[in-house]
């Protein structure tokens, strides 16, 4: 039998800071989760409620065979600049690269050591609840944010599975819920996207700013813009503000260096070819070149920044009727002067 210490020492050699190992059953949180389905709290994600839905109950229909599933962690957490409008685990390479790459080398390794196995590599875009089975495998437990949480580390962690016919010799146990009694994540979130349901906290991913600037195509709804901020692409807010963040591990990982800091006039003023090139291989292009100008409109409307009047009147000339219409509404809300509240006073960190 395979044993956790020979698995755990083959993970930090393939660059994961985090692993453990839970049966490949099917997971108790699956009813939660057909439960936010059903709330409607997925938004316009259909890849979360289509026939794969189903598929996430049980590990087994991935992989026929598998026995357990070993469960990673890798720190993305790196010393950037402050008030980048671009979420932190968007600042390097594509994550579902180096994870795939460093799950890869660690099957490699469980051959060598335990001999052939079936096996199944999982990173994001699987159809698995990876959060609930890394709580299982004694990662983490699930803040009120939804965000797996280690004590040692925090939670920037990337998360990755390996489904395995092996059987693992593993004591992990789920870690307990440290939250305690904080509130900071929800009482910081612009948008009061963070729910409760029953005695349980989620996200209403329809008003989390991550949704709204990464998945939402076409218009963002008009309501939901003055929450937005200046975020170009996803949110950090309920990280930056969890205690258990405030010594974060910080990762040496050369594919999460940050890229070097753009202004939102500079964002304004990318042409298609040129924000294709700067993003080439990270998660912003996700965006696409519409929605991250669309964003970048809405971010400077929240900006009160006048002197980016230029910028953004250029935007409303766009030939993309979505880009035209939000650089409209920024132009608007700038030429009213509205107060500005930047994203720094909207939430004060923890100094104890």
């Amino acid at each position: 039998m395979y044993h956790i210490r020979q698995l755990r020492a083959a993970a930090a050699e393939s660059g994961f800071e985090l692993c453990g190992a839970t049966p490949a059953l099917a997971t108790p949180e699956e009813g939660i989760y057909k439960g936010w389905v059903a709330e409607g709290y997925a938004g316009e994600m259909r890849y979360l409620t289509d026939h794969r839905a189903e598929v996430r109950a049980n590990p087994r229909r991935l992989l026929a065979s598998a026995r357990t599933i070993v469960c990673v962690g890798k720190v993305y957490n790196s010393a950037g600049p402050e008030g980048v409008p671009i979420s932190r685990y968007a600042w390097g390479r594509d994550y579902h690269d180096v994870m795939r790459a460093g799950l890869i080398r660690l099957v490699e390794r469980m051959r060598q050591e335990a001999g052939e196995f079936d096996s199944r590599i999982c990173v994001d875009t699987a159809p698995l609840l990876e959060r609930s089975y890394a709580r299982l495998a004694g990662l983490g437990w699930i803040g009120r944010n939804t965000c797996l949480i280690n004590q040692q580390v925090g939670s920037w962690v990337f998360l990755g599975e390996v489904l395995t016919s092996l059987e693992i010799e593993t004591n992990d146990r789920p870690a307990p819920d440290r939250c305690g009694t904080c509130c900071r994540c929800i009482d910081a979130c612009p948008t009061a996207a963070i729910v409760p349901v029953g005695d349980r906290w989620t996200i209403d991913s329809r008003q989390c700013i991550s949704y709204l600037t990464i998945e939402k195509r076409g218009a963002m709804p008009e309501e939901t813009r003055e929450g937005v901020g200046e975020h170009v692409f996803g949110c950090d807010i309920c990280q930056d503000v969890c205690p258990w963040n405030r010594r974060a591990a910080v990762t040496e990982e050369p594919a999460f260096a940050p890229l070097d800091d753009l202004s939102l006039e500079d964002m304004a003023r990318l042409s298609e070819e040129e924000f294709r090139t700067r993003f080439r291989g990270t998660p912003v292009s996700r965006a696409k070149y519409s929605g991250f100008l669309r964003n970048v409109a809405v971010a400077i409307g929240n900006s009160g920044r006048s002197e980016l009047l230029p910028a953004v009147r250029k935007l409303a000339e766009s030939t993309d009727s979505v880009v035209a219409e939000h650089a409209r509404w920024a132009m608007e809300k700038l030429e009213r002067r509205t107060p500005h509240h930047p994203l720094s006073e909207r939430y004060t960190m923890p100094t104890s």
